[in-house]
């Protein structure tokens, strides 16, 4: 006598495929029972109240705003033309050595310590003269530049 093909393996997952297609066809009605279709425009439609959150209720009209559509910004608003005046600073000069040709002025206004080279001064400076100065970024940081003695 023949066994029988079919193992209890076998017959274990024919019976969970059989369950997870009605499980998956028992999901499908009731999704089509609670479906909503058939809504009216107004039922779908949400609003944004004055503070800016979702609401079911249309907004007040006394409430209503009016912009002009040029007042509105979109992006990084236009930066306002620097006056070269506020970029000369004023500072000490805390250290300076002529011999390798540079130094460091400490700012009085942020109080930071700027590097200064030979090549930006236009007059001799030695240390704790009162200087003016400008600072542009430089690879490793601010560098003072146009120094003249105050």
């Amino acid at each position: 006598m023949g066994r029988s093909q079919e193992t209890f393996n076998k017959k274990e997952n024919d019976k969970k495929r059989i369950k997870k297609r009605k499980d998956k066809e028992e999901k499908k009605e009731e999704r089509q029972a609670n479906s909503k279709k058939g809504k009216s425009l107004e039922e779908m439609m949400a609003y944004i109240d004055e503070n800016g959150n979702i609401s079911a209720t249309p907004p007040d009209p006394k409430k209503k705003k009016i912009f002009n559509s040029e007042d509105v910004q979109i992006g990084v608003p236009k930066q306002a033309p620097i006056d070269p005046a506020d970029l000369i600073r004023k500072g000490t000069i805390t250290f300076f050595n002529e011999s390798k040709g540079y130094g460091f002025i400490k700012d009085l206004q942020s109080q930071e310590s700027v590097f200064v080279h030979i090549n930006a001064l236009s007059a001799p400076v030695k240390e704790n003269d009162k200087v003016t100065f400008e600072v542009e970024m430089g690879p490793k940081g601010p560098n003072a530049v146009s120094v003249k003695p105050a």
